[in-house]
């Protein structure tokens, strides 16, 4: 059902990809010439090259230049998404343990500005054969998009295990409310769905880390109720 649930998700055919990930492309080619320049003159600004800032003049072109750093940053992204599309983004595959991956993730993770959230991350070692960078980029973004959308707990909950799908062993991510994640656990296949990439606030790196998944063999899904703050990762298990 989980697999079924997956394949059921409207995406882009094989024959259309070359033809986004080039646009794709394009689009950061054209997009970082201008954004240089700009974030070049605001860099001379700061330093005094037009004559002394007045205290208010300076807060606003910092305040740009922050604006400028995070459209650096979701241009990197799409150029990212634009190599994950056409196939051409290097995956160097080892035996990963996604537990382990899972704590460091957690532990690494910058802290809120408004509140203290923590992330319990339990369960069993969980091998799978696939690229340990690559992966644990796309598990921070999801636990950080996550974990924006905690509204009744300030506990966010991952456990880790193995278990059976159509097409052998996996290694089974369950997130949620810490206070629930046990009824997440036992939850039956047919409540799963597609899982929902497009948040506002996350740029495209929910999106990246779902194609970094499926580039594993793998699922990321969500809950048929829209229910936020939860997500199931399936990967296959190592033989190893």
């Amino acid at each position: 059902m989980a697999e079924e649930a997956a394949n059921s998700r409207p995406g882009t055919s094989a024959d259309a990809r070359p033809v986004v990930s080039r646009l794709l492309s394009l689009t950061v080619h054209e997009f970082r010439s201008p954004l240089t320049v700009v974030s070049g003159y605001i860099r001379m600004l700061l330093k005094d090259r037009a004559g002394p800032l007045s205290d208010q003049q300076r807060r606003i072109l910092e305040e740009a230049e922050k604006s400028c750093g995070r459209m650096s940053a979701l241009l990197g992204e799409v150029s990212e998404l634009a190599h994950l599309e056409a196939g051409t983004a290097p995956f160097n595959r080892n035996t990963v343990d996604v537990l382990r991956l899972f704590r460091e993730v957690a532990a690494e993770v910058p802290a809120l500005p408004d509140r203290d959230v923590a992330i319990d991350v339990a369960g069993d070692e969980g091998e799978v054969h696939g690229d340990a960078v690559r992966l644990k980029t796309a598990f921070a973004s999801v636990l950080l998009a996550l974990r924006r959308e905690l509204v009744t707990s300030d506990r966010l909950g991952v456990r880790v295990d193995r278990t059976t799908g159509d097409h052998g062993p996996k290694v089974r991510v369950t997130i949620g409310e810490a206070d629930n994640i046990q009824e997440r656990l036992a939850a039956d296949a047919s409540a799963l769905a597609p899982f929902d990439e497009w948040r506002g606030g996350n740029g495209l790196s929910l999106t990246n880390a779902r194609r970094v998944i499926e580039a594993h063999s793998g699922q990321i899904l969500g809950t048929r109720d829209g229910g936020k703050a939860v997500a199931t990762i399936l990967l296959p298990a190592s033989n190893h």
